[in-house]
């Protein structure tokens, strides 16, 4: 929360101590133009990708902007939903991108959320072996998480980011006033990641998570961006120091191998920052049950999941069928679950001593079946 002494309108990541790129944070998309031809934009083409729901908010405007300051800007469009973030759909990019006849001097551009990000970047990573990219995040849960830190990819049939790549992006660029057009359930799944942030990290930030819930439930731009800045210099630090989730970066991981692995059994019907909530309170739980978190602290995080309007629980799933698919998790290491616990709020670590019977504790505690 220390952060909050220096707020600014940007950020710096780091890759391998030298600079990367910048997040920046503004209320409209008026700053984007001085922002990418720091990047050269003049001679290049520009695809802006992008999804059903944002695409028609959005897409039309950004491509104004951008027209006069570089050699063409074309819109790629495609169906919203998770379960279009596959390998179907990249092909559907790609051909976009030979059909216009980009090169690697050219540039995509991800406007959306999570899936649009995570997608873009692949194709970006992938396309005749790498061409740049930019994060113009326009949800929560991608500004605070899945925009930073260059993890892009696709699911695999029903296995969550199975493929994917390390890829880092040229700019973050936050136009905080995207979020005034998500309707409200949209807009609070990002606070799934946001309180996971102050758990694994900050209980200062978390205690002020909590005195700030109806100026954060009411879209307080100011309060935003200190809730921005707070959770995205949370994940910098920890990104600059494992780039590539050899060690300390997988406590961001924190609430999501549960999570994950409900987001699956309910066929993705429930949206990933609730998920990550159910996942949170199963984490949790096993941390309180490990002994390493006290019940009062247990108690606070679930109390500030529901405040926030976060499920805890969820129904209408085999228990089995969760354990079962927490194995099938990415985070796997030679057949043992790296798993998060906390041992306060505000610190977290990675174990391996998760049993398949801790998991089953876990899920029976964030499953209610009549």
């Amino acid at each position: 929360m220390k952060a909050l002494n220096n707020l600014s309108d940007r950020i710096t990541v780091h890759y391998n101590n030298e600079p990367s790129y910048d997040i920046v944070y503004s209320v409209s998309f008026d700053g984007i133009i001085d922002e990418l031809k720091k990047l050269h934009i003049q001679n290049r083409r520009l695809c802006i990708v992008t999804e059903s729901n944002v695409g028609p908010i959005y897409a039309k405007q950004l491509k104004s902007i951008l027209e006069p300051h570089c050699k063409k800007v074309i819109v790629h469009q495609f169906d919203a939903g998770e379960q279009n973030k596959n390998i179907s759909t990249i092909n559907e990019i790609y051909e976009t991108l030979i059909l216009n006849k980009f090169d690697r001097k050219d540039m995509l551009l991800a406007l959306g959320g999570g899936v649009t990000g995570d997608m873009t970047g692949f194709t970006a990573a992938t396309y005749l072996r790498g061409i740049d990219f930019v994060q113009i995040p326009t949800t929560l849960l991608a500004q605070v998480d899945s925009s930073i830190g260059g993890k892009t990819g696709v699911d695999f049939k029903a296995y969550k980011n199975m493929v994917g790549a390390f890829y880092m992006p040229k700019l973050v660029y936050m136009n905080l006033s995207t979020l005034n057009s998500l309707p409200q359930r949209e807009y609070l799944q990002g606070m799934g990641e946001v309180i996971k942030h102050g758990i694994i990290r900050d209980k200062e930030y978390f205690n002020w998570l909590m005195e700030h819930v109806d100026d954060v439930l009411k879209k307080d731009l100011s309060i935003l961006k200190q809730l921005l800045f707070v959770s995205c210099n949370i994940k910098r630090i920890v990104v600059e120091n494992d780039p590539k989730e050899q060690n300390e970066r997988a406590l961001l991981n924190f609430g999501h191998t549960i999570g994950h692995a409900v987001e699956k059994a309910k066929g993705f019907s429930l949206l990933h920052g609730e998920c990550i909530s159910i996942g949170i309170n199963a984490a949790s739980y096993l941390s309180m049950e490990k002994g390493f978190l006290s019940e009062e602290e247990y108690h606070k995080i679930l109390a500030l999941l529901k405040l926030y309007q976060l499920p805890v629980v969820t129904s209408d799933i085999i228990i089995n069928d969760v354990v079962e698919a927490t194995f099938n998790d990415k985070k796997m290491d030679a057949g043992i679950i790296k798993f998060v616990l906390a041992d306060k709020i505000g610190n977290a670590f990675i174990s391996r001593n998760i049993s398949r019977e801790d998991l089953v504790k876990g899920v029976e505690k964030v499953i209610i079946n009549e």
